[in-house]
């Protein structure tokens, strides 16, 4: 409602996150799947020629039916974000704010410098989410302890750069529709929103789910694929309420200890959120809050949810951000799990 943020000053405030129920019921599929290949810090996907690429860190690899891997391009800087066009065009976008389409250093707007998604739309369009003016992509957790939502879409075409919207909390993920408008991940808002490619209006797809949404990709049969990179947590939710507590957090505390989402948590006994929260008699408890998770929803062609594969907090495939449908098969990029596997789109 318009006046709840009046109404708040009134009423208490009760943090609550939505549930894993329903087409977001959690279950073991991510970390049951097979592993198709080992990848450290696999991220982007897409298919070039016939075949899976996908990014670690600065490489572009090209994978063969059996997952092997082959180094395609190197880059300077970490790659951030890849789109093949109809034509098998080439579009990579790096952490340090270049784009290169075709092989080409192409030349933008500067406000364009944290190109987090790319996607071509039917009329050979190329779409560009810009999640921050702040900060560059692998800065993406200071963006979200800020609290900022500086994000963008941007359309090119023939050449020209047009920015269709702005105000939007780390825009992540693209899915461009046959009528000139796109589908927008927002990924600090929880949400998916549909940007209008005249006007720049904004109408919400979806709403309240239960993380952080990631890349989007569409189904050969209609619908679309929705990563989601990390859980919504009951205590991160407050640390974002808590305004002085997070600035020392940030200012004080190492940024891998911080109390924030992350693609994949473990490696250290200074994290929070451990003992009881997490482990019973030793065992790490698949229902325990987590920082990190792994999640991949399918989508109907109203693009609302119909099922999905989970990573749990005992899993180990965490950090999902990104998934795309191949061959009758599913492929899924875990960044925290440096894997890229496969699920039976049946």
């Amino acid at each position: 409602m318009f006046l709840d943020p009046i109404l708040d000053i009134f009423r208490g405030k009760t943090i609550t996150i939505p549930p894993l129920d329903g087409a977001y019921r959690a279950n073991t599929a991510l970390d049951d799947a097979p592993l198709f290949s080992d990848l450290a810090q696999a991220d982007n996907l897409a298919i070039l020629d016939g075949s899976l690429i996908a990014s670690s860190d600065n490489t572009l690899c090209r994978f063969d039916a059996k997952g092997h891997a082959k180094t395609l391009a190197e880059y300077a800087a970490p790659i951030t974000a890849i789109a093949v066009s109809a034509s098998g065009e080439l579009a990579v976008a790096l952490d340090d704010g270049t784009l290169m389409i075709g092989g080409e250093l192409c030349e933008k707007p500067d406000e364009l410098a944290c190109i987090t998604a790319l996607a071509y739309g039917s009329d050979g369009a190329l779409w560009l989410a810009n999640g921050s003016t702040k900060h560059p992509p692998s800065d993406w957790v200071v963006d979200l302890m800020e609290k900022n939502a500086s994000g963008s879409v941007w359309r090119r075409k023939a050449g020209e750069f047009v920015k269709v919207a702005g105000g939007l909390a780390w825009p992540y993920g693209l899915l461009p529709d046959d009528k000139g408008n796109v589908v927008v991940s927002e990924s600090w808002q929880h949400r998916l929103v549909r940007l209008d490619g005249g006007s720049g209006k904004i109408t919400p797809v979806i709403t309240h789910i239960p993380g952080y949404p990631a890349r989007l990709s569409p189904r050969a049969g209609g619908g679309a694929l929705m990563s989601v990179f990390a859980p919504r947590n009951r205590l991160i939710e407050l640390v974002l309420l808590e305004k002085h507590y997070r600035a020392d957090m940030m200012a004080e505390v190492p940024r891998r200890f911080w109390i924030a989402p992350a693609l994949a948590t473990g490696a250290s006994f200074m994290e929070p959120l451990q003992i009881g929260g997490m482990k019973i008699m030793g065992v790490h408890k698949p229902w325990s809050p987590s920082r990190s998770y792994g999640m991949v929803v399918r989508l109907d062609s109203a693009l609302q949810p119909l099922d999905s594969y989970h990573s749990r907090a005992n899993g180990k495939r965490h950090g999902t951000c990104a998934a795309i449908e191949h061959d009758g098969r599913i492929f899924a990029a875990s960044k925290g799990g440096n894997a890229i596997l496969t699920l039976d789109v049946a």
